[in-house]
């Protein structure tokens, strides 16, 4: 069997290592050059995009930016999966809005502004503490600007004069107080087969993940049937194939619907180790036709992106549980250089290793790295 991955950065590569096991070839696509190459080394393969997609079993993305002319080369051929219409949403926050209203899927309050003059009925509606966020092109805390109060709106509009809105609209949401931020990463096979793996609680910096532990603590029955009703309500309202993450916010008891990825996703990491089959294995068997695998987590996991560095001491390995998973990226400012997945038996026990772990990184790096092992150490 093969597949074809749109993009050729990290999550195409743990699909290829995902897939070497079950005997499903992964190739990747330069989505700048219409290259096929090893999702591995990079290097182009002596075929061209049309024959790598004529013999292929299925094509998937690894991030939902792909040119939309090459999307409609996919879809053309019946194969894509999941389709294009699903992964357009992920790379439109205004067609994400709409989906979920339309879904009646609970989310942020929010307006969508095509004119600057909008915001001020933004305010009227929403208050004066916003989260503008534009529509396309946004991510890991770019292109997203924030009003704490009516005071700052000239200096707000001043700044967004320049953007085009009526081409890339802003999405306009009220600043919510919410308790953390929690993700559900879930799998759906062609045949309506659904498995979800248990909820985790993400923690950012600078809008960037940095830590993801799953399952999240303090979920009880009630909350975890609600995000799996949520995903539900997506995925089958979008006949969706493969791996399709589901960003939330908990305010309460309740759980409000932020992003949604359509694709294996940062957040679903700690699958690698923490669970019986990792959302990359998952993918794969529902996009070319096998049974979904077991999402039950084994025990309490962490995953810390290594973001925007490569020196730190190996010797983490030492640590028991600890695993990394390296890209081979050039050092750049905010890029995921890798991921460092940790195992344990109790909570407490994690928070240990994180604190362990955090001997072995630069200090300034991992900002977030000694609170979360603190704040785990108390469970």
């Amino acid at each position: 069997m093969k597949v074809v991955v749109y993009g050729d950065g990290q999550l195409a590569q743990m699909m290829y290592l995902a897939g070497v096991p079950l005997g499903i070839e992964v190739q990747a696509v330069d989505v700048k050059s219409d290259t096929v190459v090893h999702p591995v080394s990079k290097l182009p393969v002596n075929q061209s995009l049309k024959d790598a997609l004529d013999e292929a079993d299925a094509l998937t993305v690894e991030f939902e930016h792909v040119p939309e002319r090459l999307l409609e080369q996919a879809a053309d051929t019946g194969k894509l999966m999941p389709s294009m219409d699903a992964i357009l949403v992920g790379a439109d926050r205004v067609r994400e809005k709409q989906l979920l209203e339309q879904l009646k899927v609970a989310n942020c309050p929010h307006r969508i502004v095509t004119a600057l003059e909008q915001l001020d009925d933004c305010i009227d509606a929403l208050g004066d503490k916003l989260i503008i966020k534009a529509s396309r092109d946004g991510y890991d805390g770019y292109g997203q600007w924030r009003l704490k109060d009516a005071g700052e709106l000239p200096a707000l509009k001043a700044a967004l004069q320049e953007l085009d809105l009526q081409q890339v609209p802003l999405v306009v949401e009220q600043m919510l107080s919410f308790e953390r931020e929690l993700s559900l990463i879930g799998v759906r096979s062609a045949a309506g087969d659904i498995r979800v793996y248990p909820l985790a609680q993400n923690l950012h910096h600078e809008g960037q993940l940095h830590v993801s532990v799953a399952p999240a603590n303090a979920v009880d029955t009630a909350l975890q049937a609600q995000a799996e009703a949520i995903f539900t309500t997506l995925a089958n309202g979008m006949q969706y194939v493969g791996v399709l993450a589901v960003e939330m916010f908990q305010c309460g008891d309740t759980l409000l619907v932020n992003e949604l990825a359509p694709r294996v996703h940062n957040s679903g990491h700690w699958t690698l180790t923490g669970s019986d089959t990792s959302q990359f294995e998952n993918h794969l068997r529902a996009v070319v036709g096998l049974p979904l695998g077991d999402t039950k987590a084994h025990r309490p996991a962490a995953m810390v992106n290594v973001i925007g560095c490569s020196s730190f001491s190996r010797d983490l390995l030492s640590i028991e549980g600890c695993h990394l998973h390296w890209y081979g990226k050039a050092v750049r400012k905010k890029r995921k250089m890798g991921h460092i997945n940790l195992t344990a038996a109790t909570y407490a026990e994690l928070g240990g290793k994180l604190n362990q772990l955090a001997e072995f990184m630069p200090e300034g790096k991992f900002p977030c790295l000694k609170d979360e092992a603190e704040r785990l150490k108390k469970l």
